[in-house]
């Protein structure tokens, strides 16, 4: 059966025929995304959302797609997608990011000539007849210093339309290294240093719990007298009282703003105010960049569900259509092995050691990489994915390590994780066999293989006798089915483990029963998604 997708915003005729070109049936409804309701009864007939900026994908919306599997934005912004909740539920969230980059480069940079030269009031005061020639005094862009909050995409092209333009350009940006800042002709400084050289400030940054309101009053107080602030990139990455108050005051020259706190904008502190130009979200209106971005979500989400490809995605890693096949077991693969640790260690982890043996080391480590540091740290973070993995883990500071070798053993590949914690080491293996599911082959040094259940018991204890009859007897007692288990140790009276696969969850009480044997070590319930 061909995937569906539903377009419930507006796209080109010419996007949604690449859609039926490559074998996706398309429902194109491009006022439903105004109506939640309409779009609640229907979302989950659909594999594919595509949308712009109406359609509101809520955390709702997203329980009741019961068979979504990508939501494609045409657009570079995703405020109104849950990105959190399409990622519990395994929705890959796309956007666009490069076709409407040079078009709100280009916007940022007319607001900052607008609000230099006064132009609209200037041109509003001419129109009614006026001459005020004296009224309009504005300032020369040439030898000024502009700062820049946020290098990214469209950042990184503001930046040099400014050196074109002579500017002196200063960059805030904590993902911009120094050596890509040398090549931009930027100079990289921290947001304080930022705000107390700029002439010009202009933000192109995400709106985050971080980036929410970067320029507040205190931020404004630190800043040049006679600065002007240009925001094209989200609303709310400004406090638009405090930047009122300070243009009230004379210490902010202007300010241009496409972007507001609340949109669609009927009232702001900023209206009415002098020299303060606005504009209705115009960064991606053009006709060419609207045609862009429709045809490349139209071409992202269609290399997804036929071929598995994923580009540009959110909270994923890219994968290409070739690879996309050949990945996706170990994607699975790195994600349980990550989640088994992550449920049994207890102390905070230092350090990350990722063995690639034979197959897995040619494979796409980034991606697999990002699946199994996402299922180490599920347990601490519910709505963590494979994009904000990596990034938790450097935040965290925790020592990461990838080894790629040829094969070395019996399997044509598989993956081992490595964790240290500041009492122990943790380690365990898994391949993928011909059927495509993932299985434990070692586990702390004992060898072993293991299908992965979505219901599991891990037991480490001393290999003693009667250590099975206790725990059968144990959970029995507690009328708790085993469906099956696993057993290793590593010699006679040493290390042993048991993985036992139960019908539904544990509870504390077992586990405690469990715990009071002096053999057993430790005894924990494991939960994997496995579908």
């Amino acid at each position: 059966m061909a995937p569906r997708v539903l377009v419930s915003d507006e796209l080109s005729e010419t996007a949604v025929q690449i859609f039926r070109d490559r074998g996706v049936e398309v429902d194109f409804q491009p006022q439903l995304g105004k109506d939640k309701d309409k779009l609640l009864e229907i979302i989950g007939n659909y594999d594919g959302l595509a949308i712009r900026s109406a359609t509101k994908v809520t955390e709702k919306i997203i329980e009741a797609a019961k068979n979504l599997k990508v939501v494609g934005r045409a657009g570079i912004g995703v405020d109104n997608v849950d990105i959190p909740a399409a990622s519990r539920r395994g929705i890959i969230v796309m956007n666009t990011p490069f076709g409407n980059s040079i078009t709100t480069a280009e916007h940022a940079i007319a607001l900052m000539f607008a609000v230099a030269r006064q132009l609209p009031s200037a041109d509003a005061s001419t129109q009614a007849g006026k001459w005020e020639k004296s009224k309009f005094m504005g300032v020369e862009i040439t030898g000024k210093a502009l700062g820049v909050i946020g290098a990214g995409n469209i950042g990184s092209i503001v930046i040099a339309r400014a050196i074109g333009l002579k500017m002196h350009v200063v960059a805030y940006d904590p993902f911009l290294s120094k050596e890509r800042a040398e090549e931009m002709g930027v100079v990289k400084v921290e947001l304080d240093e930022l705000l107390a050289r700029a002439d010009f400030i202009t933000l192109h940054v995400p709106l985050t719990d971080k980036t929410r309101n970067i320029i507040d009053a205190d931020a404004l107080a630190k800043t040049k007298p006679g600065v002007r602030i240009i925001n094209c990139a989200r609303g709310g990455l400004v406090d638009e009282a405090a930047l009122a108050a300070a243009i009230k005051s004379g210490h902010v020259a202007g300010a241009a703003f496409d972007v507001f706190e609340v949109e669609p904008a009927k009232e702001s502190p900023l209206f009415g105010l002098p020299n303060v130009v606005c504009t209705p979200h115009l960064g991606a209106s053009t006709t060419e960049a609207q045609e862009n971005v429709a045809l490349q979500v139209a071409e992202q989400m269609s290399d997804y569900l036929v071929k598995g490809a994923v580009s540009n995605a959110i909270n994923m890693p890219s994968i290409t259509a070739e690879e996309a096949p050949i990945l996706k077991p170990f994607i699975k693969l790195a994600d349980v092995l990550g989640a088994f640790v992550g449920q049994v260690t207890e102390d905070p982890i230092k350090e990350i050691e990722i063995l690639y043996d034979g197959v897995t080391a040619g494979m796409n480590t980034k991606a697999l990489t990002s699946a199994l540091l996402a299922g180490l740290i599920r347990t601490q973070v519910a709505d963590v994915n494979m994009v904000s993995a990596p990034i938790m883990i450097k935040e965290k500071g925790i020592v990461l390590a990838e080894v790629k070798r040829d094969k070395t053993g019996v399997y044509d590949g598989y993956i081992k994780l490595t964790v240290t914690t500041d009492s122990m080491t943790r380690s365990i293996a898994g391949t993928v066999f011909s059927d495509g599911k993932p299985r434990f082959i070692q586990i702390k040094g004992i060898n072993l293989d293991a299908d992965v259940g979505s219901h599991m018991v891990y037991i480490a204890n001393t290999d003693v006798p009667g250590m099975i009859g206790f725990i059968g007897t144990t959970l029995g007692a507690a009328n708790v089915n085993i469906a099956n288990f696993q057993l290793g140790r590593d010699k006679q009276g040493g290390d042993a483990i048991a993985l036992l696969y139960v019908d539904g969850p544990i509870n504390d009480e077992v586990l405690a029963k469990l715990t009071a044997n002096q053999a057993i070590r430790q005894a924990k319930p494991l939960v994997f998604n496995v579908d």
